[in-house]
């Protein structure tokens, strides 16, 4: 006889009996086993991936605490014997780089304001203003992408020269403050803004200019990081541009700055990967700072036009 109040009632006729527990059949107990373990493979390949990108900055890291005649050695010392950390002491008053970190600084930011204002812009005219040939101008623009710099540095250069900016920031920040990748990343975003947007603010009275900065903007704040981001970490890096026209050292970018590390015979490789370690720490930040807004900018880029 049970004395629960549910087995009585069972007993009594009350209480229907419980229905038996039957376990999954064998297939779907083996998808969920090949789900599992394809999910874990995938950790794993994804986990290798991210160790083999992370190798070369661990051994930057590692060189920069270092004396030169352990950089190279081998095999690879992933740990210093002895911690150099002089290193980052010692560059400060071995070269200007503060002033170098100064004028990278100043370029990266300049250039950067000027093109996601430039490109936000122009891609405004080419994916919300209708005009004639509007297409065959864009694709006609987005075509000088495929032209190689080399192609143009030398008549750029004579340009400069004839014009008396070489030597100057000014060079470099007119030849940058336009940029058709840009112009395309800004437009293919602006592409999955809805135009009815665009022309209730026309029948409201809001000009072309209002539009852009009031409506459209403020709604491709990832489109505007995703710029922003690529924009000043590519002028960061850059050494070609400053090498060729900047000349005076109280100019020079971070990127030339450690290049007189290099000797004519010998070069000390700790100083340098000691400079490159500092030198990423901004772009490090920047991309920390903005890493959402970048992540969401690049992946609806191209979801419309």
């Amino acid at each position: 006889m049970s004395t629960t109040l549910p087995g009585r009632l069972r007993e009594a006729g009350e209480l229907p009996a419980p229905l038996p527990v039957t376990p999954p059949p064998a297939s779907a107990r083996s998808r969920a086993l090949r789900s599992r373990v394809r999910s874990a493979l995938v950790h794993a390949l994804l986990a290798g991936l991210t160790l083999a990108v992370l190798v070369p900055f661990v051994w930057m890291v590692s060189s920069s605490l270092k004396h030169d005649n352990q950089v190279f050695s081998v095999p690879v010392q992933w740990v210093p014997t002895e911690f150099v950390w002089s290193n980052y002491a010692d560059i400060w008053t071995r070269i200007p780089m503060l002033t170098y970190l100064r004028n990278s600084l100043f370029l990266a930011v300049t250039i950067t304001f000027l093109q996601v204002l430039t490109g936000s812009f122009a891609a405004y005219g080419f994916a919300k203003v209708r005009f004639p040939g509007r297409d065959v101008l864009f694709l006609a623009y987005i075509a000088t992408i495929a032209v190689p710099w080399q192609a143009y540095m030398v008549p750029q250069y004579i340009l400069m020269q004839k014009a008396g900016l070489t030597n100057t920031f000014t060079s470099l920040i007119l030849l940058q403050a336009f940029g058709a990748f840009g112009v395309f990343l800004m437009r293919q975003y602006y592409m999955t803004i809805p135009d009815e947007l665009c022309e209730a603010a026309r029948i409201d009275g809001l000009s072309e200019y209002g539009i852009w900065a009031r409506i459209v903007l403020p709604l491709s704040r990832p489109a505007l990081a995703s710029l922003a981001l690529l924009t000043f970490v590519h002028t960061w890096n850059d050494y070609m541009g400053p090498f060729i026209y900047l000349t005076s050292n109280e100019l020079w970018t971070v990127q030339l700055g450690l290049r007189s590390f290099v000797g004519l015979y010998d070069a000390e490789y700790a100083m340098i990967m000691t400079g490159s370690v500092i030198s990423v720490l901004p772009i490090l930040l920047v991309f920390l700072l903005g890493q959402r807004y970048f992540i969401q900018g690049i992946a609806t880029a191209g979801m419309k036009g």
